[in-house]
């Protein structure tokens, strides 16, 4: 949920709120007047995919394809409209059963009096697991009911995805450079060094430098990652030191994005009570988006922190290289080792998809780099 929106100044509509997707933005500002009933929106991570279906709902709802001003906008960007449901996956994979649920929602008739919009992010996950689901996904968007809309998110499009995209219009995202991100945080009021820190950390990702920018450990936490070859000197108790370290590093990380929670949630709050609400609608899901939001914030923290380490080992690598031309055996030494390092973090990092444990994924990868 992001109750607080990614735009500078007052919005001329919703769209405004989307940086650096100007070819999508002027894509979905045409199809928000002329819709049709399934939309796949695609991008790298990082590239803001669950900001822009929010965006792109409140665009459809409003009377006037997203004037960011009306209630049904409000309600839409706050993620509150109860005809924009979002489906929830228990696992790793996207489930038949789950995807059932949806398709039986989609066919409610909308309660307000625009769309039944149902969203099922990261439809990447529908072709993974024992059992895919691609297939009750196809047969959703097959038959759909005239007042309904899907929005469909993909960080990755595989071969097995062809036939869903060619059932929706697919929108195309990309990642915010750094220097777009430094721009927004500085005219938001971040101190410049501070905002480049946090946008080169980001990873194109607005609302997470968002976060990282209030954080005054961050920099800190870098060269807590860089430092770490130097640190393995052969003893498990080293390794068992970092980890330790680490996820302490990585609680810490996350209490700016708590803040960041309460403060939305507040202002939800304050809301309600200026409509005469007793209380804000549906509470239980915005703390439950919360919680999803701090999960997918600390494997951000961890492909972060994996990064950094990889930069350190790939300075390693140089530095070897150089003395390798200069005939010295310990070059050649330290160019196979900070390679193999190289390998190790790409491969546990590729393991963070697979909700493996944390501490156990850390503890295995620095005893594998302390033996090269």
């Amino acid at each position: 949920m992001s109750a607080s929106p990614h735009y500078l100044g007052e919005m001329t509509d919703v769209f405004d709120r989307i940086v650096g997707q100007d070819s999508a933005v002027t894509a979905m500002r045409q199809y928000a007047r002329n819709p049709v009933h399934a939309y796949l929106f695609s991008g790298p991570v990082g590239s803001g995919l669950h900001d822009v279906v929010v965006t792109f709902s409140a665009a459809l709802q409003c009377e006037n394809h997203g004037c960011g001003s009306c209630e049904t906008c409000r309600l839409a960007l706050g993620e509150l409209d109860t005809d924009v449901h979002f489906a929830e996956r228990t696992g790793i994979s996207w489930r038949i059963d789950e995807l059932r649920e949806a398709e039986r929602i989609s066919r409610r008739r909308p309660i307000g009096g625009g769309y039944q919009i149902v969203v099922i992010e990261d439809v990447e996950l529908t072709t993974t697991g024992a059992s895919p689901s691609a297939s009750a996904l196809l047969k959703s968007l097959e038959e759909p009911p005239q007042k309904t809309i899907f929005l469909l998110t993909a960080e990755d499009l595989p071969e097995q995805l062809t036939t869903i995209m060619s059932r929706c219009v697919e929108i195309k995202l990309k990642s915010l450079s750094e220097e777009d991100l430094e721009a927004l945080l500085i005219r938001d009021g971040a101190i410049p060094q501070a905002a480049r820190t946090a946008a080169l950390a980001a990873n194109g990702n607005l609302r997470r430098a968002q976060v990282l920018v209030r954080d005054a450990e961050l920099a800190k936490r870098i060269a807590q990652w860089r430092t770490i070859p130097d640190r393995l000197r052969g003893s498990t108790s080293d390794a068992a030191i970092l980890v330790e370290e680490l996820t302490s590093a990585i609680d810490a990380a996350i209490a700016p994005l708590q803040v960041m929670q309460d403060e939305e949630l507040q202002m939800l709050i304050a809301n309600a009570k200026e409509m005469g609400q007793r209380s804000v609608a549906n509470r239980k899901d915005i703390e439950a988006q919360f919680k999803r939001e701090q999960r997918r914030f600390r494997i951000e923290e961890l492909k972060f922190g994996f990064t950094a380490l990889t930069n350190a080992y790939r300075e390693r690598l140089t530095e070897g290289l150089v003395e390798v031309e200069e005939n010295a055996a310990r070059g050649e030494h330290r160019v196979g080792a900070s390679m193999k390092a190289i390998e190790a973090v790409a491969g546990t990092s590729r393991l963070l998809t697979l909700n493996v444990d944390e501490g156990l994924l850390l503890n295995d990868l620095m005893l594998t780099l302390m033996q090269l």
